[in-house]
């Protein structure tokens, strides 16, 4: 049986353009297949193959934010300290001492299984993952000192009057949103090395200047933050209705940007806060938790204004 040479030649054509068909079927299908696993396979996608490489959420970016060390989830080598797996008690050591936690891995699972601070004030009680961050040097530690009133200086009841205070080696008017960020970022520093911060006062009212009794941290006559920046190395705030007769005590709470005590490079240092003791409308004192000669029932209004400015005042952290 004989074919022509036009037959041939068609039917030749119909093959070569199946086997194309195909060919490039099978090409786009493997094309695919292959972005795919681009996608979801060695570096992980949202939808892909767990068992990556780097495990990234990004889909198609293949876990690239991995490299950046601000949002990777794994903990970077370089930082880990090795000294926090000694207890600190494996040499000669001073007589008292007791053996520190240990760990090998920064602590970063601390609080697992714990209430979380969360960037909250959390009046039961939590436990905050936010590492302490930049320290000082010696040169720049934080100092600050009241200098109006002075202290054991004597001021009129119920009157106004100005807390100022100078500071030194702080960039003041620095605060966060104290209800979502509370202890949410470590300590920072500026260009010059100094600590990015803002600072509060809070004014407790005592039984007399000689008094040794321990205060109650919860109990306060006035507090506020302040917020503002420094202008001649000063801040200030004005406390609008005085104080009710008795004695005072006025203390600094100097904080980082984000409300924790402001932390330096070295166990011994002075004080970075400081503290005054003033009376409040003539004798204050003489009769302990009555506000003095001169006060009257000064304890009693000293509760009262605490009532009264607490709650307003504790906004303004």
């Amino acid at each position: 049986m004989k074919f022509s040479s036009a037959l041939f030649t068609s039917a030749l054509l119909c093959f070569v353009s199946s086997s194309v068909a195909r060919d490039a079927s099978l090409s786009a299908r493997y094309a695919i297949e292959a972005r795919q696993n681009r996608n979801g396979g060695n570096k992980g996608g949202n939808g892909g193959n767990n068992g990556g490489d780097k495990g990234g959420n990004g889909g198609g970016n293949g876990g690239g934010n991995d490299d950046d060390p601000e949002t990777s989830l794994t903990l970077d080598e370089s930082v880990i300290n090795k000294n926090f797996a000694k207890t600190g008690q494996e040499g000669k050591t001073e007589a008292g001492q007791v053996a520190s936690l240990t760990s090998t891995n920064n602590f970063i699972n601390y609080c697992v299984g714990k209430s979380l601070t969360n960037g909250q004030q959390v009046k039961g009680g939590s436990c905050n993952s936010t590492p302490m961050g930049d320290l000082p040097s010696t040169g720049k530690m934080p100092s600050s000192k009241f200098t109006e009133p002075k202290n054991l200086d004597t001021i009129p009841a119920n009157k106004e009057f100005t807390v100022r205070m100078a500071v030194r080696n702080m960039e003041m008017g620095n605060f966060v949103n104290p209800q979502t960020n509370y202890f949410g970022a470590p300590q920072q520093l500026n260009s010059q090395g100094t600590i990015i911060a803002h600072s509060h006062i809070v004014i407790e009212q005592i039984d007399s200047l000689t008094s040794t009794k321990v205060s109650d941290p919860n109990k306060f006559a006035f507090f506020q933050g302040l917020n503002a920046p420094a202008e001649g190395n000063e801040v200030s705030a004005t406390v609008a209705k005085g104080l009710p007769a008795g004695v005072y005590k006025i203390s600094s709470i100097n904080t980082s940007a984000n409300h924790a005590p402001v932390v330096g490079p070295v166990a011994q240092h002075g004080s970075f806060d400081d503290v005054i003791y003033i009376t409040v409308g003539g004798n204050g004192g003489g009769n302990g938790g009555n506000g003095g000669n001169g006060g009257g029932k000064g304890g009693k209004g000293g509760k009262k204004f605490a009532r009264r400015f607490g709650s307003r005042e504790t906004a303004r952290l």
